[in-house]
């Protein structure tokens, strides 16, 4: 883990730590929101209409795009911009720079993987949870 704060990180791309700016890391906190959004609803239906339990497992897709849309948004880091080697602090939405370094490229890919990671373990923790659910 890097020691530098992820607040000192937000106005500059630093390899493996922060590739987003102010105006990707709001659109990354609202689909957050509506990946929760989407799991509430999706889930109070599930149950309301009294679907096979089983059924409650596709929380899991929902969830891991709440999961990887905060992740995103906390740490200041798009998994999709590391993978792909770019990185945006425009307040233009999806405008990006290429990270031409291939150390840093790799340094990149390793935090959207842990990113990714992080947000299925979590899909699937609120998967597993639902199913158990005695509603």
């Amino acid at each position: 883990m890097n020691a530098m704060s992820n607040d000192n990180a937000e106005d500059k791309y630093i390899p493996g730590v922060c590739n987003i700016g102010k105006s990707e890391i709001k659109r990354r906190k609202q689909a957050g929101w509506s990946g929760l959004i989407i799991t509430v609803i999706l889930l109070g239906l599930l149950v309301y209409f009294d679907v096979p339990r089983p059924w409650r497992l596709v929380i899991f897709i929902p969830a891991m795009m709440t999961a990887i849309g905060f992740l995103q948004a906390h740490m200041h880091f798009c998994a999709y911009f590391g993978m792909q080697g770019v990185f945006n602090f425009s307040p233009e939405i999806g405008k990006t720079d290429t990270v031409e370094q291939a150390e840093f490229r790799a340094m990149d890919r390793r935090k959207a993987w842990q990113i990714i990671t992080y947000s299925a373990i979590i899909g699937a923790v609120i998967a597993i949870i639902s199913y158990y659910l005695p509603l």
